[in-house]
């Protein structure tokens, strides 16, 4: 598509002599702003501090898409996903999610199981760092009947990465509180059952529930987020062969002989977690 440089220059103007937007006000002129560039059929805004549930700044989703994109997705998946990878990661810049996905991504049970249900060709994130320990990630998204992002798109957004950025960290300060009292009302709410030190992230307490070691641990997170047995050990730094072993110590430890199995477990587990709290 051409670039609309009107429309462009007048969702910019909407910007001007404005010391403070709401969450929606912000969303709106981004939407607007990639509109005149970009053609996408979704754009969703999420904050991310650690392994913190994500918070939902803004989306252009329906009730039902709603559901798929941000309630499910706040509920676990979210904890596999590439993009909350690389935003603890504390990478910034613009990324296809082609680039940030383990090499079994696609055809991870979590790909299968949740990211299918999105029906989407591509997803491309601006990746914001807002300081003390959060990311801010405004994602464009195509459906599969739209296809990917063409090169020249990619392009464009890669420029107007800067104005993004600027604009973000500008009108989406103050995330920090934000998570703060998320915080806080989760430990108001907490019930005796399920209850971890505040220290113990969602992941490590689930595994732990289940009484994994920590080497396994951090084996069966690299499985559901789409990695082999060969790029996990790169990343562990040990031989493909005791990866295997530990997959299979896993495996047997839990009762169960698959990947799917594997997933349904992590989520069940990790929902009664979120519900103890």
């Amino acid at each position: 598509m051409s670039s609309d440089v009107e429309a462009l220059f007048q969702a910019f103007s909407a910007t001007i002599g404005k010391p403070a937007m709401s969450d929606a006000e912000f969303g709106e002129i981004f939407r607007q702003m990639m509109a005149a560039i970009v053609r996408f059929d979704y754009i969703v805004v999420f904050a991310y501090r650690g392994q913190e549930r994500p918070i939902d700044l803004y989306s252009t989703f329906d009730p039902k898409e709603h559901i798929i994109f941000v309630t499910l997705y706040q509920a676990g998946p979210y904890l596999l996903d590439p993009f909350y990878q690389t935003a603890r990661e504390r990478r910034t810049g613009v990324f296809r999610m082609r680039e940030l996905a383990p090499d079994r991504f696609f055809s991870s049970e979590y790909y299968r199981t949740y990211y299918v249900q999105t029906g989407l060709a591509e997803e491309i994130g601006f990746f914001i760092e807002q300081g003390d320990g959060m990311t801010v990630v405004l994602s464009l998204m195509r459906r599969e009947a739209t296809g990917i992002f063409p090169a020249s798109e990619i392009a464009l957004l890669k420029k107007a990465e800067p104005l993004v950025r600027k604009m973000t960290q500008h009108y989406l300060s103050g995330l920090a509180g934000r998570f703060n009292e998320q915080v806080s009302s989760g430990a108001r709410s907490k019930r005796d059952l399920g209850k971890r030190p505040p220290d113990i992230q969602p992941t490590e307490a689930v595994w732990q529930n289940l009484k994994l070691t920590s080497r396994e641990t951090a084996i069966v997170d690299l499985v559901l987020q789409g990695h082999s047995s060969e790029s996990i050990g790169l990343k562990l730094d040990i031989s493909t062969g005791t990866v295997k072993v530990h997959r299979r110590n896993v495996y047997r430890k839990l009762g169960i002989s698959s990947q799917t199995q594997l997933l349904a477990l992590y989520l069940k587990a990790f929902g009664r977690l979120s519900e103890a709290e």
